[in-house]
Formats: structure tokens, sequence, C-alpha cells
């Protein structure tokens, strides 16, 4: 798949996603109004939509339907959504910016931020649970799928990385530690929407397991490659401060390693991602053009 077909892929894939947030999110005028606003302020601030088209690609590989896992895409761009408004608080990173625009607390302040937050997440198991029943998903893999989320999304996945990133400020880590803080922060997420697009197109064992080793692959170069662009990319094109990582003395793989190193590790991880695809022939290409997309991105 040429670059110009990825951009394609995406572009249909994330105008599909937008249509079916802004269809299945509560208007911005209906009450309590300012919640509404506040969420769709974030939802819709822009982004790589990176989480829901994994998941559409992943279904695409195993022979699924966009239709059955949209939902499920929509569901986990909303959770990645209110973390990064709760990322962006005084409380965790005190960021003023976020994809170029004024953070969420800084416009809404910082009470309605939080909430809007909470909301994002809850309302994303609701949206999920009615909506994938519609499209014809069964009960038994609703809950599956629902598991996956959740546990992503908690104390063993993103909501525990963060914690252990808070906890390493300052501090020097081993690369197992980092590695291990990263793989829950960012690669959690990341892993269940690969693995949720291939659960509800019925992926078999085996599909399943190389999906998985993908993701993981993929989760830790995305995090590896967001350690770098806070050095070498700019506050312009990454629509946030370069430097804050430094800043606020947070672990990351140029400060423990060296860039020479981190992106010597970075190919390596997109090496294995690959690999890990050469089960699924001719219909491997959008994740593994995805794969490089992560290694080569400026923002």
């Amino acid at each position: 798949m040429a670059a110009t077909e990825l951009n394609a892929f995406i572009s249909e894939h994330n105008n599909l996603v937008e249509q079916a947030l802004d269809r299945w999110l509560p208007a911005a005028t209906q009450e309590p109004a300012l919640i509404h606003q506040a969420m769709r302020y974030s939802l819709f601030a822009g982004g790589k939509r990176l989480r829901p088209i994994l998941v559409l690609a992943a279904a695409q590989a195993v022979g699924g339907h966009r239709e059955q896992v949209l939902p499920a895409a929509c569901a986990l761009e909303m959770i990645h959504t209110y973390s990064l408004i709760h990322d962006d608080l005084p409380a965790m990173d005190n960021d003023d910016l976020r994809r170029g625009m004024l953070t969420n607390h800084k416009v809404f302040g910082e009470a309605t931020a939080i909430l809007a937050g909470d909301a994002l997440l809850t309302c994303a198991f609701e949206l999920f649970a009615e909506r994938a029943l519609e499209v014809g998903v069964s009960a038994h893999t609703v809950v599956q799928v629902i598991k996956e989320i959740a546990c992503a999304s908690g104390t063993a996945g993103m909501i525990g990385g963060q914690v252990l990133d808070l906890a390493a400020e300052g501090k020097k880590v081993t690369p197992e530690q980092l590695a291990h803080i990263h793989n829950y922060k960012t690669g959690a997420l990341l892993r269940a929407s690969v693995r949720v697009g291939a659960l509800i197109s019925g992926a078999s064992s085996v599909q399943l397991e190389f999906l998985t080793q993908y993701a993981e692959c993929l989760g830790l170069a995305f995090q590896i490659k967001d350690d770098i662009l806070d050095i070498e990319g700019d506050s312009v094109t990454l629509g946030k401060p370069a430097g804050s990582d430094l800043a606020n003395q947070k672990s990351t793989y140029p400060a423990l390693l060296g860039l020479a190193e981190s992106k010597r590790l970075l190919a390596e991880q997109i090496d294995l991602a690959l690999q890990a695809l050469h089960h699924f022939g001719s219909q491997r290409s959008v994740l593994a053009e995805l794969a490089v997309f992560v290694r080569d991105r400026e923002s």
C-alpha cells in the first residue's frame, strides 16, 4: 500500500468516525449544555484518530465489517480524549495547549474539565454497549470487549501507567521500568484497539496472538517516538509545548539512553511489529503502513 492509499484509508475512516461521534454524542445544546460543549470541544479538536483507525484496520485484516466495529472505535477515541483532558490538568502535566488549541481546563475551568473527562469515559461504555448490539455484535462479545477496554483503561493499563509515570518524575529508572510504564500508559489502549477490532470480527486465536504482538510493539514504538519528538519536534507542529517532558523531569528514552539509542529501539520495535503481520499476507497492508506512519510521524 502506497502512502497515498494509506492517507485515503485514514481520511475515509476518520470521516466515518467523526460522523458517528457527532451523531452518537449528546448535542452541544442538550442540557446540561456546558458539559456537552466541553466534551465536544476536546473530542473534535483534531488529532490522528490512531486508536479508531487501528480498530478498523484490524477488523479489515481478519475479514470483518467496519459497521460492526465502529461503536468500539468511537468508544476508544472517547476514552483516549478523556485521558488527554486529565493529563493536561495542573495536577498532572499542567499544559496550556493541546493540538494547537487551549486545553480544556483553560477554556472551561478545572472542575468542568475533570467532569468532561469523567463523562467521556462513562459515555464511551454506554455508547458501545448500546450501539454494538444494534449492529449485530453478540452479547457475549460485547461483554468480552467491555472487559478488554476496561482493563486497558484501568490500573492494569492506562491509569496504572500514569501513576507509575508520575511516581518516576525526577528519578532514575531502568530501561525495563520505563518500558513497563509505557506499555501501561500508552501501549495498553493501542493494544486494546487492535484486539477489539479483531475480537468483534471473529479473529481466530492464532490471528489474535499475532495481532497482539504487533500492537504491543507498535505501542512501545509510539511512545518512544513521542519521547523523541519532545526533543526534536517544534511546538507548532506538535500542537503542544515541545520540551515539556524535560521541564517536568519525566522519565523518557532519550533522557535514559540518549537519542541515538532511542531511535535504534524505535526502528527495532517497528521491525518486530511488521514481522508479526507476515501471517496476514496481503491483508496486512494497512496495519503495516500504520507502523511506518508511527515511525516517521512529525507530530
